[in-house]
């Protein structure tokens, strides 16, 4: 009756385990930055959610506009013009003066990643006059398959998303610490 018991047990576990082997896993990318000006100041350009373009060196153009995201609640949302080709739409979720804390998500674009959320954070830094602004991505592969095919695998979302962090915080410094 107990390895009975057990057998029962251990197959209704099954397919739980088995749905979530298909699943695809989320991906993570972090990068940090020190930056010699006090928080305020980085803080400014950071939550300017139309002024990526100002700092970021693959971005041509930002236009913004609030509009209403699929549950009906009004956000602001930005339009990217990448230099080269292409945008992003991005809506802003979260941008708090007290936290010093930026929140968005793509809605569509040409990132080979899908259920991208990101957040940029900006603390008091290692010394006096300085600031860590740190950007964490949350995303999965393009296909948000276990199997994607070449191009839309979590190596290819990685390596893009790593790509805009390793573009964009050198020159938010530069930009920052030139003013």
């Amino acid at each position: 009756m107990k390895f009975l018991s057990l057998f029962l047990s251990a197959a209704l576990l099954l397919p739980l385990s088995a749905s979530a082997a298909n699943a695809p896993s989320q991906q993570k990318v972090i990068r940090e930055v020190v930056i010699k000006a006090e928080p305020a100041k980085v803080w400014a350009v950071v939550k300017d959610f139309g002024g990526l373009h100002k700092w970021h060196p693959a971005v041509e153009s930002t236009s913004t506009e609030t509009k209403a995201d699929e549950t009906g609640t009004p956000l602001l949302h930005r339009l990217l013009t990448l230099k080269g080709g292409g945008t992003i739409l991005e809506k802003q979720t979260i941008n708090s003066d007290a936290e010093m804390k930026l929140e968005y998500k793509i809605v569509e674009g040409v990132l080979p990643v899908s259920g991208y959320r990101a957040v940029m954070t900006v603390k008091a830094g290692p010394a006096a006059g300085e600031s860590t602004v740190t950007w964490t991505g949350r995303f999965y592969n393009k296909a948000n398959d276990v199997h994607p095919k070449p191009g839309e695998d979590n190596e290819t979302a990685v390596k893009a998303v790593e790509g805009v962090f390793d573009a964009g915080l050198p020159n938010l410094k530069k930009v920052i610490e030139a003013q």
